[in-house]
């Protein structure tokens, strides 16, 4: 760690979760602490992605791993970072500097996945920047359900990603 900056690296450790049918890919930028402690996607309990995802598909929201990972697979979505590892401070992803994408072309190939979704603008700035000259699909960016984007209600969140997803 740059103790003098207060950054780290980080890697990703999280496997992506995807079937080879897999349709949709959804990208975060990096696991955030919480997630990294957890082992799985969106692992903040403040998060409002499981809760948002639940609504879009009128399901239960899951409580534990397997049932969020159930309820991705089922609705054939893959989830997955853009980034591989980067030099970042906390949790916040305006730090983040050196970042080394993912290999989603790779992922693309072994799956169906026609839409690329990023959850927020840094996720989104990434892959346009760090992955789409390899994939050629452009990502649709949806808001964000950090903790950190208050201003935006769960409501208006809900509709914005089922006017998109479904």
């Amino acid at each position: 760690m740059d103790m003098k900056q207060g950054y780290e690296r980080i890697w990703h450790e999280i496997p992506a979760l995807w079937s080879p049918d897999s349709e949709l890919l959804m990208l975060g930028s990096l696991p955030s602490p919480k997630s990294r402690e957890t082992g799985f996607y969106y692992g903040h309990p403040r998060n409002r992605f499981w809760r948002v995802m639940a609504a879009v598909f009128e399901e239960p929201i899951p409580e534990d791993v397997e049932a969020k990972r159930s309820l991705m697979l089922r609705h054939r979505i893959a989830l997955w970072d853009v980034i591989d590892n980067c030099l970042i401070r906390g949790a916040s992803d305006s730090s983040i500097k050196d970042p080394v994408p993912n290999d989603i072309a790779g992922l693309m190939k072994k799956t169906h996945i026609r839409r690329i979704f990023t959850t927020g603008a840094r996720a989104d700035e990434l892959y346009m920047k760090l992955c789409y000259p390899d994939t050629g699909l452009a990502s649709i960016r949806l808001p964000s359900t950090s903790p950190a984007n208050c201003a935006m209600k769960d409501q208006e969140i809900i509709r914005i990603y089922k006017e998109n997803i479904l």
